[in-house]
């Protein structure tokens, strides 16, 4: 389709937000306007100034026969100081406290924008590790997982708690769970993952990383690798011991005081974990 350069560059623009992590030959936007490489070179490069100037990520360019150009989705500081503070202020709400002193999340969960917001800021963070895979446990990680794997443009990968016959034969593992140390069970479908995947385990809760440790022993099953783990929330105060150490958190709980109704968080390692990272540092 021939098109005027300025709905070229949205159209363009359009197709690199909804295929990030994808390799687009530069002949693919050469046959699809009828213009010249060179044209096309030139549009990508005010689309890339543009991205690089509102914080919305970067154009990676692929020299070579078999190059192209590739969009990663990434936040800037600013950003992701903005969601942070929200996300505080709406935990920090005395009504999300439960009995039990359990938290209330799922209206957050549930919330498409936010969801969106926050699955950008942990692509931004592993965007560097070569993700395969996006893995969580059910049920309500998913939403959570789907929103990363989004911007990562990779698969996700359901751990349940009991196996589905309507996903054929499974891998299952016993695991003890790190805060009530009992001993559980998990499953995964046998044609879920390959071997040799490299996988990004997100979790929307960890206390002392039972679940999540899980997870690690039965990537281990199929030969995969952990790329990285990221937690939308980690528990600080009464934990006997912390079964994960590397590990990237958006927000961090201290207390949930059920009898004074008052709920105490503070931003997680994000800040810290992203600065190393940029910086190519390694703990």
């Amino acid at each position: 389709m021939k098109l005027k350069r300025s709905a070229r560059l949205v159209d363009m623009t359009r197709f690199l937000l909804e295929h990030p992590h994808r390799l687009v030959p530069l002949t693919h936007f050469s046959d699809r306007y009828g213009s010249a490489k060179s044209s096309i070179s030139e549009d990508l490069g005010i689309i890339k100034e543009s991205f690089e100037q509102q914080g919305a990520g970067s154009l990676i360019t692929v020299p070579g026969a078999a190059g192209g150009v590739k969009y990663i989705p990434l936040s800037n500081e600013e950003e992701a100081a903005q969601i942070i503070a929200d996300l505080s202020e709406r935990l920090s709400k005395p009504e999300r406290i439960l009995p039990g002193g359990y938290l209330y999340m799922t209206d957050i969960l549930g919330n498409p924008e936010l969801m969106n917001k926050i699955g950008r800021l942990f692509s931004s963070v592993f965007a560097d590790r070569s993700i395969d895979v996006v893995m969580t446990v059910a049920t309500k990680g998913i939403p959570l997982a789907y929103a990363v794997a989004t911007y990562l443009n990779v698969p996700v990968v359901i751990v349940r708690r009991d196996s589905r016959v309507t996903e054929g034969s499974t891998v299952s593992i016993n695991y003890i769970s790190g805060s009530s140390k009992r001993i559980q069970t998990m499953a995964l479908a046998r044609r879920s993952l390959e071997a040799g995947s490299r996988v990004l385990v997100i979790d929307d809760f960890m206390k002392a990383g039972g679940t999540i440790q899980g997870m690690v022993s039965l990537l281990e099953e199929f030969q995969a690798t952990v790329a990285g783990i990221g937690v939308l929330v980690e528990a600080q105060g009464d934990i006997e011991e912390r079964l994960v150490e590397e590990f990237v958190s958006l927000m961090s709980l201290s207390q949930v005081d059920v009898k004074e109704k008052k709920v105490t968080v503070e931003p997680g390692n994000y800040r810290h974990k992203a600065d190393k990272l940029l910086k190519g540092e390694t703990e």
